[in-house]
């Protein structure tokens, strides 16, 4: 009987980790966890509360405000998978603009923002039999995960997926903008004092610049038999 385990996916952003969590979840019959959708629902949080806007940030406002932030994910069986909520309120497509990519690395530098979520995301997957997606799940928040995986592609090509998707959307946006925010996002998320993204010493790299969805699900698939049958 195949074991229960832990994966953990970290990478850059718009590398498609949600993408191929969310296929390895439906395959295995595993919980999906999408840890970047709980940092968009806090930077959205703090648009609609004006804690952030494009020349100001009022941290300690946000760190106040974080004892009355509830975050869930409901199933969804039309879509598939679980959509987030904030205080009660459906947020999928909110939390997915351009706009909140903008103010979402800012968010997740707070060190009190990645302790509240962080603990509610190893609650999430104390019982294994979970696929994490994020940005420190490897590091920080499972690092005993008996599977990790560490996904990049160039700026370029990610800039490009990105693009693609939210114009298929409708959002009205330009390529040098996405690929703007996919710079700065890399940038902050690399330099941040607490939990910057880094690769785990024991996690295998996947540079998916030239793989089509299929073949990356094929090629983790494999590295995620091997574990589960060991």
């Amino acid at each position: 009987m195949d074991k229960k385990i832990t994966i953990a996916i970290d990478g850059f952003s718009s590398t498609g980790k949600s993408t191929l969590a969310k296929q390895l979840a439906k395959q295995l019959g595993y919980v999906y966890v999408d840890t970047g959708a709980m940092y968009r629902a806090i930077a959205f949080f703090s648009m609609q509360n004006n804690l952030i806007k494009t020349d100001f940030f009022d941290k300690e406002g946000l760190i106040n405000h974080l004892s009355t932030i509830r975050l869930e994910f409901k199933f969804n069986p039309d879509l598939g998978f679980a959509e987030m909520y904030l205080n009660g309120e459906n947020v999928e497509k909110q939390i997915r603009t351009i706009e909140v990519s903008n103010f979402v690395s800012k968010v997740a530098e707070i060190p009190e923002v990645r302790t509240k979520l962080v603990q509610q995301q190893q609650e999430m997957g104390k019982n294994k039999a979970v696929v994490m997606d994020g940005r420190d799940i490897g590091t920080v928040v499972f690092p005993d995960a008996e599977l990790k995986i560490f996904m990049t592609a160039s700026a370029q090509t990610r800039a490009q997926r990105r693009f693609d998707e939210l114009i298929q959307k409708g959002d009205s946006v330009t390529f040098e903008e996405v690929l703007k925010n996919v710079e700065e996002r890399d940038y902050i998320d690399t330099h941040r004092s607490n939990s910057p993204l880094v690769i785990a010493k024991d996690a295998i790299e996947i540079d998916n610049s030239n793989l089509n969805r299929e073949e990356q699900f094929d090629l983790v698939l494999d590295l995620v038999n091997k574990k589960r049958s060991l």
